[in-house]
């Protein structure tokens, strides 16, 4: 598979963060001699905080991490992940994986069920075969490395067409505190969240409900911000763990909060740019709604609608998608004061084409890789951002042939 025009120029290398180490087996969930599960070990003490799809089909995995969240942290933790089958619509047969799974790695590792939590990525519908994955828990046991964040940033894709990992080191009380984060994702996303797996691991020191409150804040400003497709999955995991290694107390301190966010959105963005067959990276921008939440529609009605996005594969200037977008999205709107541009190109304004629109001018933009579509309602304060890509033949190729 192709790697994704839109893809980092390299992966990047991420600074070991204290408490936490990996490995990566070849299990043989789907293909043969590929490294498809991981396991990553926590300290004792660590916070474990995430965010999970609001799918009412979600998996047997998102199902036991849920439950999981806010136990007793000061026992070690272990998250342990597969790619290549995501054990979603597989009934109590799933459970039984996920029990199966976290027994095995309890009795590999020490660590407590309670706080064994999982995760599964692929194939929607067909067993898993958890028995080929415990098979390597005493290896990945063993091959704990310190240094192996990038490995498993590999081991958890699944169509993606490169690993996503992102770093910050912030400065709190005059003390340096490191984060480090990767994520797989690439079809199937929408908000709440997206088919997407993110593991984020700090050496901060901060309560789980502290933790808890600050990712579901950012989370809404970041990961449910980006569709490729407005489909959501069953299997959508983010979890963020902070190992307290530094000591180094964080709690309320925005230097960290903005280092997270700022992470949290640089994975969003890789994910969005491995979007499958995407050629363009696109940024929505809504201002002037009656209030957010009415922007946040207008914003995602135009992301996600099928004829905007083959316009932008097409690179046609053909504005007069985005007003269908925009009206149709349920949000209050006055199509005599609806502004619209093309990054710095005024098109339409005032519920009119522009006096000095040009043609010429808007179609030059629409050949840029990354683009801007510009929104002002222009009644009201409300604002929202979002980010999405084209929709190409390559993205129809791609899931034509998943299961084959």
């Amino acid at each position: 598979m192709e790697i994704s025009p839109l893809a980092p120029a390299q992966f990047p290398d991420l600074p070991k963060i204290s408490g936490v180490s990996f490995a990566v087996a070849s299990a043989g969930v789907k293909y043969a001699g590929r490294k498809d599960v991981m396991l990553a070990l926590l300290a004792p003490g660590t916070s474990v905080a995430g965010v999970f799809t609001r799918s009412a089909t979600r998996s047997a995995p998102v199902l036991d991490c849920q439950a999981k969240l806010g136990g007793d942290p000061r026992g070690p933790a272990a998250i342990l992940v597969n790619s290549g089958n995501s054990n979603a619509f597989t009934g109590a047969r799933g459970t039984g994986s996920v029990e199966a799974l976290t027994q095995s790695v309890a009795a590999q590792t020490g660590v407590a069920v309670e706080r064994v939590f999982t995760a599964s990525t692929g194939v929607i519908g067909e067993p898993l075969p958890h028995d080929k994955i415990a098979a390597q828990v005493a290896t990945l046991h063993a091959n704990q490395s310190d240094t192996g964040i990038s490995d498993a940033a590999k081991a958890i894709m699944t169509t993606d067409t490169f690993p996503k990992g992102s770093c910050a080191t912030v400065d709190v009380h005059g003390q340096p505190v490191k984060i480090a984060g990767i994520a797989k994702g690439s079809g199937m996303i929408a908000p709440d969240m997206a088919t997407m797996l993110v593991y984020i691991f700090t050496d901060a020191e901060i309560r789980q409900a502290e933790l808890q409150e600050l990712v579901s804040g950012l989370n809404a400003k970041t990961f449910n911000c980006i569709t490729v497709d407005s489909d959501t999955s069953t299997s959508d995991s983010l979890m963020v763990c902070a190992t307290g290694a530094s000591r180094v107390d964080v709690s309320g301190n925005e230097a960290f909060a903005s280092a997270l966010h700022a992470l949290m959105r640089d994975l969003a963005h890789q994910v969005v740019r491995d979007g499958e067959g995407a050629t363009k990276f696109v940024t929505v921008s809504v201002v002037g709604a009656k209030d957010n939440a009415d922007a946040h529609k207008v914003a995602l009605s135009i992301a996600n609608s099928p004829l905007v996005k083959t316009a932008i594969a097409g690179e046609d200037a053909n504005w007069g998608r985005v007003v269908m977008a925009v009206g149709k999205s349920g949000a209050a709107a006055d199509r005599d004061r609806l502004s619209i541009r093309f990054g710095d190109i005024t098109v339409a304004e005032n519920g009119w084409r522009a006096p000095n629109y040009s043609e010429d001018a808007a179609s030059a933009y629409m050949k840029n890789a990354e683009l801007e579509i510009g929104v002002d309602l222009a009644i009201g304060g409300g604002q929202s951002t979002v980010w999405t890509c084209d929709l190409t033949h390559g993205y129809i190729s791609i899931n034509a042939d998943y299961r084959s």
